[in-house]
């Protein structure tokens, strides 16, 4: 007897840990700029704030994949679940990540507000374009293959 579709594992590949991966690679690649620019206008304290912004972003990402990698091995349902309250557990976390430096010398709240929702939207949106949709390619598309003629 095999298990209703709801309390089945999902089968195939799990592609959420190539997309994070991707996602902090751009992280790395946006993130200098990101602290010099924001240094240069509000000083130590926003490049300090900038970079502490990015880190919460990669590890978001990084969490929320690996929390559905790991429950999608499980069952569907408890992926489904996982998706839903594993996103109100990561805001809750990025909360107490400020929460706990907020008073710090180095923490300025523009700059790192301002990272952190730029980076989560601009990562996703830039993201987007190296992202199959289809059930061919799952994840991250494919190196197209370039002939020579």
């Amino acid at each position: 007897m095999t298990a209703p579709p709801m309390f089945a594992p999902v089968q195939g590949e799990a592609p959420e840990g190539a997309i994070a991966r991707d996602l902090a690679k751009r992280a790395a690649l946006v993130a200098p700029g990101a602290v010099l620019l924001f240094g240069l206008i509000w000083g130590v304290a926003g490049a300090l704030s900038t970079a502490y912004a990015l880190a919460i972003v990669v590890v978001n990402f990084l969490l929320a994949a690996a929390m559905l990698t790991y429950t999608a091995r499980i069952s569907i349902g408890l992926l489904m679940g996982t998706a839903l309250f594993g996103y109100l557990l990561r805001l809750g976390l990025i909360f107490a990540a400020f929460w706990v430096v907020r008073e710090a010398w180095w923490m300025s709240v523009v700059p790192f507000g301002i990272t952190l929702i730029v980076a989560h939207l601009g990562l996703l949106f830039w993201e987007m374009r190296y992202v199959s949709a289809t059930l061919a390619f799952p994840g991250l598309r494919p190196d197209p293959v370039h002939k020579e003629s």
